[in-house]
């Protein structure tokens, strides 16, 4: 696919990805949203990427969905009111990817916040905004916002958020755990691709282990069906050439190398 707004580059095992519409403040559109999922699916198939930071050209990081690409076209087109027209699963494709580390360097709202609720980490620069505005637009908020935002916030404070449609500034969100870092805006590139690198030098498939682990059982109350999925998983590992080489390498003193 050839990214028309969005802009790939690898670093030493991390993949990042820039949403790449700094006049519109990066807003979301179809186009975009297509070129992410390939670029994150395309990632998830190359042994030499570890872990995906995503960040936004320019002041903005996501201005929510462009209105004339989106709302106003589903408005015009009636095979598109219902929205089945996309077949996209972000939130699954995104649960289920390598680690994925967003880099919010400034407005994010509506979508802008949606898109990387599921992500593994949420580092803010200081220079962010964030709001969610589906209220505001006569909508309700998506892509599984009303599960995460909850997780994240906590209902009472995920409520307020919702329901007010409020701009938060980057302490607001990093106070009320919006968001998990909170970094001055020269340090956020370097923080996040840094995070991603000490992510990227762990064994590739008990990371997705690790976040399917996280998926399934952050919510789930039996926990004897939490530990099932655990042990599961950890008879798999036990058997795994990268615990193998982890224990070979504590017994020789040395760093472990995983393929």
């Amino acid at each position: 696919m050839q990214y028309e707004q969005i802009e790939h580059e690898r670093r030493d095992g991390v993949l990042l990805l820039t949403l790449n519409r700094p006049e519109r403040l990066n807003a979301w559109t179809p186009r975009m949203s297509a070129e992410l999922a390939h670029a994150i699916s395309g990632a998830n198939d190359d042994a030499g990427i570890g872990a995906i930071v995503v960040t936004g050209a320019g002041r903005g990081f996501c201005a929510g969905a462009d209105i004339e690409a989106t709302f106003h076209a589903r408005l015009e087109n009636e095979r598109d009111r219902d929205g089945t027209s996309d077949d996209l699963d972000w939130v699954a494709l995104v649960r289920e990817a390598k680690p994925l580390i967003a880099a919010i360097n400034g407005a994010a709202v509506g979508v802008g916040i949606t898109m990387v609720l599921p992500f593994d980490v949420l580092i803010a620069s200081e220079r962010a905004r964030l709001g969610m505005f589906f209220v505001k637009m006569g909508l309700v908020p998506e892509l599984a916002s009303s599960h995460y935002l909850v997780q994240r916030m906590g209902f009472g404070r995920a409520s307020e958020a919702c329901l007010s449609g409020r701009l938060y500034s980057a302490q607001e969100a990093f106070d009320n755990h919006l968001v998990d870092r909170l970094v001055t805006a020269d340090e956020l590139l370097p923080s996040a691709l840094a995070l991603a690198q000490q992510i990227a030098e762990n064994p590739r498939p008990q990371l997705r282990m690790v976040k399917r682990l996280l998926s399934q059982n952050g919510c789930e109350t039996d926990l004897s069906l939490v530990q099932e999925r655990e042990m599961t998983l950890l008879r798999e590992c036990y058997q795994s050439p990268e615990h193998k080489e982890a224990v070979q390498a504590f017994l020789e003193k040395r760093t472990p190398k995983f393929s």
